[in-house]
């Protein structure tokens, strides 16, 4: 009985050693990576719109904007593939002639395709959690993940700062499609800017 009873206690703390061993071994990992980024993420340059990029202008703001069309263009400025994960990078530029400063902040951006399903903007660290989602990227440093955010966020599009009169800006705008699914077909986007002094629309492609 009292070998047995030893044996037990053998096992148990073999097994506890184990599970010790692990979550160390674990722990070495996610510390050796440090506060570097879950991704590679190209520092953002800017660069002139290509001549596919579409134009409207209404109340004196002038829009272009253009979809980042393959998944060769995502991973070259993330790393990571986010059609796949059903976000759709547009590239942004605003203008204000308007007279009077544009506040961004409650403008509301929409896409639209060709049937007429709505694909909402996501901010950064929304998109962030979509990719990390879809790749299914549970375990990892925090700070990796807090970089990447950053990293990514410098590339999106600033909102929270009033546009000034006669001042141009820049940016990405990340949509998700409408059931999350990988984006496949592009036909027929239209880029809504609402809840300013005048809404437009604009054709993508």
């Amino acid at each position: 009985m009292l070998r047995e009873k030893t044996k037990h206690f053998e096992e148990a703390t073999g097994l506890r050693w184990a599970a010790w061993v692990v979550v160390l071994c674990v722990l070495f990992l996610m510390a050796s990576c440090g506060g570097s980024s879950l991704y590679k993420v190209s520092p953002r340059v800017a660069t002139p719109l290509p001549e596919r990029t579409g134009e409207a202008r209404a109340g004196g703001i002038i829009l272009r904007a253009v979809p980042l069309l393959t998944d060769e263009e995502s991973q070259r400025l993330f790393e990571a593939n986010l059609p796949l994960g059903g976000l759709l990078p547009v590239r942004v530029q605003i203008r204000n002639e308007s007279g009077a400063p544009l506040a961004l902040k409650r403008a509301r951006f929409v896409l639209r395709d060709a049937a007429g399903q709505v694909w909402k903007m996501r901010t950064s660290k929304q998109a962030v959690g979509r990719i990390l989602d879809a790749n299914e990227v549970t375990l990892y440093n925090p700070l990796s993940r807090k970089e990447f955010e950053e990293r990514f966020r410098a590339h999106a599009l600033d909102v929270e700062t009033p546009l000034g009169q006669s001042e141009e800006r820049e940016g990405l705008i990340f949509f998700q499609t409408p059931h999350k699914e990988a984006v496949e077909s592009l036909r027929g986007l239209t880029l809504v800017l609402e809840k300013i002094p005048q809404p437009f629309e604009l054709r993508l492609n």
